[in-house]
């Protein structure tokens, strides 16, 4: 396949040549590793069923969690039904007033959607590694194909392996109880795709930015913890952003993350209108502009050292 690709890039020179045969080699290294393909469907229904499903605050917020009390005179049977209902209606009301929604369970599983699309996207960094311990980054460096190429394959390949796990989150979501608001639509599936999409690109550019000089697989974990729970918790994935610290506030409407979680839960849960989904929009695309790149860019300088 080298010589093919070598003797066709001869004769060209557009930057992106290349760029197809080597996204297509990404994907299928991981499609034809049955054992990795078969993680990668399993992971997302272990984080829907125990993280989703153990988090249960509208249980907590139930009426059964409150102490029993007593009083002198006590309470007439129908005074005893309007109090409990009286629990319950804070119960809905806490929950819409902290999360949007009564089932936190939906609340939660869109943020799952990009967790899991942020763990996806770190294949991109580990694929670097990999190639240039095993001597493939040498030899398509002695190819004429561009390192635009050699690094966009890599950020498209994890992006589109990011998408597939979130839909798969999705479907498993709507089986486990996922509820739909109004604001759902056909359309929506197509700027969920948008969204998932610009938020893979910008966060496999930033891990393949750093593998460029890396040599290490331990680097590239230490980086990859280092990066990616604080991005998780330091967002609104499990919890509003209003209910944070204010210092905690601040980061987490300058993390990404917060703004694909918002557009995901606007788009697929919510009732109340789209809101602030253009500027998610325009902050994600800006975001997945300028980390590729930047990433394109340290390519052309450290790729070959």
């Amino acid at each position: 396949m080298m010589e093919k690709m070598a003797d066709e890039n001869v004769y060209s020179k557009n930057p992106l040549h290349g760029l197809g045969a080597l996204t297509s080699r990404e994907l299928v290294k991981w499609f034809k590793n049955p054992v990795v393909f078969a993680l990668t469907v399993v992971q997302p229904i272990i984080w829907m069923g125990l993280l989703g499903k153990g988090m249960n605050i509208g249980a907590i917020l139930g009426a059964k969690q409150f102490p029993e009390f007593t009083l002198n005179p006590p309470l007439t049977q129908g005074q005893l039904l309007q109090t409990e209902a009286y629990f319950t209606g804070i119960q809905s009301h806490i929950m819409i007033a902290l999360f949007g929604v009564t089932n936190y369970f939906s609340f939660l599983a869109c943020g799952i959607v990009i967790f899991i699309t942020l763990l996806a996207t770190t294949y991109s960094a580990t694929s670097v590694v990999l190639d240039r311990r095993f001597g493939l980054l040498d030899k398509l460096l002695a190819t004429s194909v561009s390192k635009t190429a050699m690094v966009l394959s890599k950020i498209l390949s994890a992006t589109l392996r990011a998408l597939v796990q979130s839909f798969i989150v999705i479907g498993i979501a709507l089986l486990f109880g996922l509820v739909l608001g109004t604001n759902f639509s056909p359309l929506s599936i197509l700027a969920v795709v948008t969204i998932i999409f610009l938020f893979g690109m910008g966060m496999s550019s930033i891990f393949v930015a750093v593998a460029l000089r890396s040599t290490r697989m331990e680097t590239q974990s230490a980086f990859i913890n280092f990066v990616t729970i604080p991005l998780i918790f330091a967002s609104n994935t499990f919890f509003p952003i209003s209910v944070m610290p204010s210092w905690l506030q601040t980061v987490a409407n300058a993390n990404p993350t917060s703004y694909a979680v918002d557009a995901i839960r606007r788009l697929t849960i919510d009732s109340g209108g789209l809101g602030n989904l253009a500027v998610d929009f325009e902050f994600l695309g800006v975001f997945a502009l300028i980390m590729t790149t930047l990433s394109i860019i340290l390519s052309w300088r450290f790729m070959n050292q």
